[in-house]
């Protein structure tokens, strides 16, 4: 039986900035347009977060059950490390779920009951990543969902629970938080390309190759950075996320100097910590 510490790994805590930033940049948003509903903030803030931890614990679970992480260079999973059954797993990530929709449900009767849509493809869209018959994060489509359900999607539907409505500065503000999102995932599959070549595991990292992939990751955080650019036209302190540029010196170095395998932990946790604080720091700018 896992321990609750083991459990709390399982939720995968390096990747919860991804559920926080779009948040905190819709709540900067609805701030500099003068209208924050408080209740509408939390729930929304605790949707994305229960959606995020369920996706982590669908994953763990699919890819328990198909074999795929019985061979890791990352941190030990659940059910391929034989520390919780797959059923409790698969109960963690439905629990998780079925409250984000419960939740949801209040935001949307306090929003627009279209909210209830974009929730039910978010939930869907974690359980599918690797789970059901043909999981997308198994034939190369996992950055591309990320970058439209973490970027897009989540900034503008935070946004308008948040506030109630969708200014055009969630969508440009939508773009850096998608990006650096993409880059978390592209540096976590760039560490798990032998083993995930070798379960059958068709990522993108797989399908370009590792020098590609680096290349990638490069590209993602050097135009994450360059859209600040026009956003800082509507908002000019914006420009104070490049204050994070500092955190981003680690995990580049780890990927220029062809660092693999767990190696490549460090430079996840990195990118992680370069979501986070871009994302703080633009929510500041913005919200000034």
């Amino acid at each position: 039986m896992a321990t609750p510490s083991q459990w709390i790994a399982g939720t995968r805590p390096r990747t919860l900035p991804a559920a926080l930033v779009p948040v905190a940049v819709a709540l900067a948003i609805a701030h500099a347009t003068g209208t924050v509903h408080l209740l509408r903030l939390v729930l929304t803030l605790l949707v994305s977060l229960l959606i995020q931890i369920g996706t982590n614990f669908a994953n763990d679970y699919s890819d328990g059950v198909r074999g795929t992480d019985e061979e890791r260079a990352g941190p030990q999973r659940l059910v391929g490390g034989r520390l919780a059954s797959p059923r409790s797993v698969l109960s963690a990530a439905l629990g998780c779920f079925l409250l984000a929709a419960v939740l949801g449900l209040v935001a949307a009767l306090l929003s627009s009951l279209w909210v209830l849509l974009v929730g039910a493809a978010a939930i869907a869209a974690g359980w599918f990543y690797t789970g059901g018959r043909h999981p997308y994060g198994y034939f190369g489509y996992g950055e591309l969902f990320v970058f439209v359900f973490f970027g897009p999607v989540s900034v503008l539907g935070s946004t308008y629970v948040i506030s109630g409505s969708l200014p055009a500065l969630a969508s440009l503000a939508a773009i850096p938080v998608g990006l650096l999102t993409v880059a978390l995932l592209v540096v976590n599959n760039l560490r798990d390309i032998p083993t995930d070549l070798a379960s059958g595991k068709r990522t993108l990292a797989v399908k370009i190759g590792d020098t590609a992939t680096r290349s990638l990751y490069l590209a993602l955080v050097a135009v994450s950075f360059l859209m600040l650019l026009p956003i800082a036209r509507w908002r000019h302190f914006a420009l104070l996320a490049l204050l994070a540029l500092p955190l981003a010196r680690g995990p580049i170095r780890a990927i220029r100097t062809n660092a693999s395998g767990r190696g490549l932990i460090p430079a996840l946790a990195g990118t992680g910590t370069l979501l986070l604080g871009t994302g703080a720091l633009l929510a500041l700018g913005i919200a000034i």
